[in-house]
């Protein structure tokens, strides 16, 4: 129903919502549970998107995690509804807790292989691309520049 709404209205609802989300995270301090994808190519690049709220920085596909729903079939789920593909061979591989908007974000992180073609669908994600770890675009979200090397080296080991 929201591919109803015109692009340009959606991306600005979505900027709203999301200003809001983060005053309610802030003023009910409610811990938040997620998953961010390190998905990768066949040459070893890893997949990375800008959405159309937020800081404009490139981050890791991902997103929150429902009630009672598995870290992984929730990694699989972000990243075909933010990427329109998928992935072979998730596994997670670490959990952290990070500040974020004044509460507590505890993130599963999920690497896999990125099979089909990555899409963003012009609303939520505007921008997304496969980059080199040795070549990583220079506006990099701040949480992700900080820990980038030490996950990279996590996501690959098996």
């Amino acid at each position: 129903m929201l591919h109803l709404i015109p692009a340009p209205l959606h991306r600005t609802a979505l900027r709203l919502a999301h200003a809001v989300r983060r005053r309610w995270w802030r003023l009910a301090g409610t811990r938040l549970n997620g998953c961010r994808i390190f998905a990768f190519d066949e040459a070893g690049r890893i997949l990375l998107i800008r959405h159309s709220y937020g800081s404009g920085n490139w981050m890791l596909p991902g997103g929150g995690i429902g009630r009672g729903e598995d870290p992984l079939e929730a990694a699989l789920r972000e990243l075909q509804e933010e990427c329109s593909c998928n992935l072979d061979q998730a596994r997670l591989f670490t959990v952290v807790e990070e500040p974020l908007y004044g509460t507590v974000n505890r993130v599963h992180l999920v690497t896999g292989l990125a099979t089909g073609t990555p899409k963003g669908d012009g609303r939520e994600v505007i921008e997304l691309a496969f980059f080199a770890p040795d070549a990583l675009p220079e506006r990099l979200s701040p949480m992700l520049a900080a820990r980038m090397k030490e996950w990279l080296a996590a996501a690959r080991a098996e």
